[in-house]
């Protein structure tokens, strides 16, 4: 009959209570996943302790699809630190050096100017609007730790949504035809 017909099978002779069995189990998957994402945040004290390397702009140190650990301390920020940074206007988070601090003699602040290892020049160009200088709240986190090439799984499942939905409907029929 085959694998889809026994998948099929399968599927007919599940019971109700089976179902819910196996949407509850789910649940408590999803539900773990965010729990441990929110503790990330707190032990890190960045918004994404995580984050994917998506262009070559940081090579030959961080390569595309690496994933980097971020950590966000107190601690001012310093000349040579590998920041992830947000702009105004702008979705995706950047990760480059940070190449120039000034800090501002009327309040203390820190501001910071950031260019990519790969790039020919500073990050001006890529900030918002008129804005010379990065302050702290647009940064996400300092780099403290990676895994090479570990990215690329989320780079090609955003590239090609197609892959992201078979792998999704793979997983959902695993769930619901497995029997324990």
């Amino acid at each position: 009959m085959g694998w889809i017909g026994e998948t099929m099978d399968s599927i007919k002779s599940l019971q109700i209570r089976q179902v819910l069995t196996q949407a509850v189990s789910l649940g408590m998957i999803v539900t773990s996943a965010l729990i441990i994402w929110k503790a990330l945040m707190c032990i890190t004290g960045s918004e994404s302790p995580v984050v994917v390397v998506l262009s070559g702009s940081m090579e030959p140190g961080f390569k595309r699809g690496d994933i980097l650990f971020l950590h966000m301390s107190k601690d001012p920020i310093r000349a040579g630190e590998i920041v992830v940074f947000n702009v105004d206007g702008r979705e995706i988070p950047i990760v480059h050096r940070v190449i120039k601090v000034h800090e501002r003699e009327d309040t203390g602040e820190v501001d910071v100017l950031t260019k990519g290892d790969n790039n020919y020049g500073d990050d001006r160009l890529l900030y918002a609007h008129g804005q010379l200088w990065l302050q702290r709240h647009h940064i996400m986190g300092r780099a403290v730790g990676f895994l090479p090439y570990v990215g690329w799984v989320t780079i090609i499942m955003t590239e090609k949504p197609i892959i992201k939905y078979i792998l999704i409907g793979a997983l959902g029929l695993l769930v619901i035809t497995s029997k324990d």
